[in-house]
């Protein structure tokens, strides 16, 4: 399809819209901060889209979007070990069905609020577009820690949780996931209790589900694999590859873990990762199995990684993780680890290559920094999409109730991967700014929801 280039009066029409909508979010969402970033950063994208195809202002398809379809708040008692009750706050956020079911993870972590749950939310709907799957933007969680919570508290709380949550629910409506805090265990909770509330097995119903009832092989690596397959595309366009590289990836959950294993497997060096208290630093390269040891089977903090491996240095203070020199880092910890501070840090240091493995783990400053210094970035919605992208197999597999070999998955999930990077590619070339895969991915991903709400109504 060829473009035309707009005209200046249709540009400072665009521009004008797309501000004023923003103006209106901040008013309508005071103190949402994150939901904020994340609306602005998309709506800079948008401008020429808005002036080359006036009919999305026609449409106000901007501040329907910004608008969640629904909005859930509801709160959370549960008895802990000693016996007494406590209360956490629940969310869920629909945000937009345009081209499928709600999809996108529950998240348990004391920060969870409404901005941060609308935020992910709203990132969700063309993350969600730009795998080509069928399904819509949703997010939700708590402000529940299951850190240094037993088995048994963890257990009453996720079957309080899905007490409420299962009523907003359902295969072809909106189905859950796990995101940080939400893992193998918390998801088996929340299947159990949803199949005892409603009294039948309905596999679809959750993603990320153990293999023996209903999950799909390659789930878990998914995230963390579809990041490096992003980047490996990113890098090949310009001559370079993980063969030989020096990667520092920030935490050591399940994103950060599988893409250390990915990296590895294509010949980097893997040298610092982190978690919440500080970060090690192994020159002869990170042990994948201790680090597998410590953070899925026994849940301790990284720090006793020194105890096996004393060559190694652990460090307090998981930010400086981005002051260890590497060619390629890959932020998979939480949303605004990375700051302008730490991107001239990775500058100065020739970082060649930045790759988001967590929901906007990098301010606006610090991408305008990358930008700016000619680092490759591959920004969150289109890099970390190959968990959700798996999570729609799973939903395929569990409706035809066949299941398919790792082997399967995983080729899918690179052809998705490689299809995401190559439209975002194509979008940013097709509107003005050639290699600038944020603007890329938040156009390819944008266009094809905004066609299906013009084609299903004002709904």
């Amino acid at each position: 399809m060829v473009v035309q280039e707009p005209l200046q009066g249709q540009l400072q029409a665009a521009e004008e819209y797309v501000n004023n909508v923003y103006e209106l979010v901040k008013q309508r969402n005071p103190h949402e901060s994150e939901f904020h970033q994340a609306v602005k950063e998309i709506f800079l994208s948008l401008t020429t889209v808005f002036a080359k195809y006036p009919q999305y202002i026609e449409h106000n398809i901007l501040e329907r979007i910004v608008e969640p379809e629904r909005m859930i708040t509801f709160r959370v008692p549960w008895v802990d070990d000693k016996g007494k009750v406590q209360v956490n706050r629940g969310f869920r956020v629909q945000f937009n069905s345009a081209i499928g079911p709600y999809k996108g993870g529950l998240r348990f972590h004391p920060t969870v609020n409404a901005s941060i749950i609308k935020f992910l939310g709203f990132e969700q709907i063309l993350k969600n577009s730009l795998t080509g799957q069928a399904i819509g933007g949703g997010k939700g969680g708590s402000d529940f820690d299951p850190k240094g919570k037993s088995d048994l508290e963890v257990m009453r709380f996720t079957q309080s949780f899905m007490t409420e949550l299962y009523r907003h629910i359902g295969p072809d409506i909106d189905v859950p996931a796990g995101d940080i805090g939400v893992g193998a265990r918390e998801i088996g909770y929340l299947f159990g209790q949803y199949k005892r509330i409603r009294g039948s097995y309905e596999a679809g119903i959750l993603t990320g589900k153990g293999i023996g009832y209903g999950g799909s092989l390659a789930r878990t690596e998914a995230t963390g694999y579809g990041v490096v397959y992003f980047v490996q595309e990113m890098l090949q366009s310009k001559g370079l590859s993980f063969e030989g590289s020096t990667v520092t990836v920030s935490g050591s959950g399940n994103v950060s873990i599988y893409a250390i294993e990915k990296a590895v497997e294509l010949g980097a060096k893997v040298v610092a990762c982190s978690d919440s208290n500080g970060y090690i630093y192994d020159e002869k390269g990170i042990d994948l199995a201790t680090l597998k040891q410590l953070k899925e089977v026994e849940r301790k903090r990284l720090s006793e990684y020194t105890d096996i491996h004393p060559h190694a240095m652990y460090f307090e203070g998981s930010k400086g993780i981005w002051t260890v020199p590497c060619d390629i880092a890959l932020p998979c910890a939480t949303q605004n680890e990375l700051d302008e501070y730490d991107a001239e840090i990775l500058i100065s240091n020739r970082v060649k290559a930045i790759g988001e493995g967590a929901n906007m783990p990098s301010t606006l400053e610090a991408i305008d920094l990358f930008h700016n210094n000619e680092v490759l970035f591959a920004p969150a919605k289109a890099a970390n999409a190959g968990g959700v992208a798996v999570s729609s197999l799973e939903m395929a597999q569990n409706s035809s109730r066949i299941s398919w070999t790792f082997e399967e998955v995983d080729a899918k999930l690179q052809t998705i991967m490689k299809n995401i990077y190559e439209n975002s590619l194509k979008a940013s070339e097709e509107f003005g700014e050639p290699g600038n895969l944020v603007i890329g991915s938040n156009i390819a991903g944008f266009i094809k929801v905004a066609d299906n709400m013009i084609a299903q109504g004002v709904i």
